[in-house]
């Protein structure tokens, strides 16, 4: 059952089912890194987008994907319950998850990040008849948070509008500055014709009333995504500053229940179009 929750000026679309049926995140012991190499399996697929200038990782970084990471996380010795470890899986774990939801996104993080995880698109599966163009990829700008002490609340809502202000070229926007409705943004050439972007931030726990009166309170386009440990998505919900500059109207979620062969039943979302479920994006399964 879809709700479409209003809380003042933000329009919340989440199942109100999501938010309760939830199973508690899980992450591999030193002696279980195999088992999840056998179990990352979603891989990103390259977006329809125009061509975007990443910022290039730092050359310290060993990997550039989950399976990679879990490889020198073995390789390394490094200890699946420290800081490093938790993060960055996590990272991994949400760019991968996120790909039925259309977004495809790469992992920036790294002492000059400015606060920024994950850079990429946003792909709105639109249906659209022969004659019409494909929309344009939204923009994405996500922050990811990880860890059982992770305290959720308004702080990181405002973190999120810092990284807007921080983000690389080709992800800048000056909307939540000049508070205009539909205000240009900046790509990589600077001639203010980049589609929109939107700031996502995304953590293990479902979103809290504070939360949602920060989004609500914010001039930044955002969302929120709930997203467990083990990857399954939740929750997803955006703001009206999105609905209006990012083409959100139409848009909504609804809960699936599915069957997973390691972890059994779960829980998660789809969007849906004018009340009807669409279907994932493609994923290439390794």
């Amino acid at each position: 059952m879809t709700a479409v929750l209003r809380f003042g000026r933000l329009d919340c679309y989440a199942s109100r089912a999501a938010s309760l049926h939830i199973i508690p995140g899980t992450r591999p012991r030193p002696a279980s890194i195999k088992t999840w190499q056998t179990r990352s399996r979603l891989k990103s697929t390259t977006c329809s987008s125009p061509p975007l200038i990443y910022p290039e990782q730092p050359r310290s970084v060993k990997h550039n994907d989950l399976p990679s990471f879990l490889r020198y996380a073995e390789r390394s010795g490094l200890d699946t319950g420290s800081t490093t470890f938790v993060g960055t899986f996590y990272e991994y774990t949400v760019a991968d998850h996120l790909v039925p939801l259309g977004f495809s996104l790469r992992r920036v993080g790294g002492a000059s990040d400015r606060g920024i995880d994950l850079l990429g698109t946003w792909t709105l599966p639109i249906p659209k008849s022969a004659s019409e163009a494909s929309p344009e990829p939204l923009r994405a700008i996500v922050q990811c948070k990880a860890g059982a002490g992770q305290r959720v609340g308004p702080h990181l809502v405002r973190e999120l509008e810092g990284a807007f202000i921080g983000a690389p070229v080709g992800w800048r926007s000056r909307v939540g500055n000049d508070g205009g409705d539909g205000e240009a943004t900046e790509n990589s050439n600077g001639n203010g014709n980049s589609p929109a972007v939107i700031g996502v931030l995304v953590t293990e726990k479902p979103a809290t009333k504070g939360i949602r009166d920060a989004l609500a309170r914010s001039r930044w386009p955002m969302s929120y995504i709930y997203c467990a440990g083990e990857g399954h998505v939740r929750q997803l919900l955006w703001n009206q500053q999105a609905e209006k500059t990012c083409g959100l109207t139409g848009f909504g979620v609804t809960l699936r229940h599915a069957v997973d062969e390691h972890a059994g039943a779960y829980t998660h979302i789809v969007l849906t179009w004018q009340g009807k479920p669409l279907p994932a994006a493609p994923v290439e399964v390794s």
